[in-house]
């Protein structure tokens, strides 16, 4: 009895050892997840990059808000992973508000209505558009679906997601141009 005892031990040791350690997957899921929870280092990153932006403080704070919006309301769902040896391919579908869709449309209205964004002297303000624009996008409740494939590799039994392109961090914006 004791032997049955000591390899059920030794069985549930082995288990923990290889199923309770970091997966690519589980690095994948951190990475989003810390979009989600708005981790200190992607809000310093976010204001970083709205403190770049020639607009006003208060268009500044709508476009954080816009933002942590995006990211606390992304949705993503693992589709499939591809292991080869301390490489991996984890793809991932995400659910974003469609912000494209909402800066095209606000584009096509500026060009029609150029005059709407005019200030007391009939000259273009560009802040009155800036203004337009992030209320259209403060508005969007529309989502759009993408696909990204994350490369995650292995360093020091550590598996850690290699940076994301610009294409696939404006997927994750919800600006991406899926149109061309």
């Amino acid at each position: 009895m004791k032997k049955i005892y000591d390899v059920l031990i030794l069985l549930l040791l082995i288990i923990c050892l290889t199923g309770c350690g970091q997966t690519a997957k589980m690095a994948v899921t951190d990475y989003l997840d810390k979009y989600n929870s708005l981790d200190a280092g992607v809000l310093s990153d976010m204001y970083n990059v709205v403190d770049t932006e020639n607009m006003s403080e208060d268009d500044k704070e709508t476009y954080l808000a816009i933002f942590k919006k995006q990211y606390t309301d992304m949705q993503y769902e693992i589709l499939d992973e591809e292991y080869d040896g301390d490489e991996a391919i984890i793809k991932v579908k995400i659910t974003v508000y469609d912000y494209y869709k909402t800066q095209k449309e606000t584009s096509y209205y500026l060009a029609n209505n150029a005059d709407d964004f005019n200030d007391e002297n009939g000259v273009y303000d560009v802040s009155k558009y800036m203004k337009y624009k992030l209320e259209k996008m403060k508005m969007t409740t529309d989502r759009v679906d993408y696909t990204i494939d994350f490369y995650v590799f292995r360093r020091d039994n550590r598996w850690e997601v290699n940076s994301l392109s610009n294409g696939d961090l404006e997927k994750i914006h919800g600006i991406y141009n899926y149109e061309s």
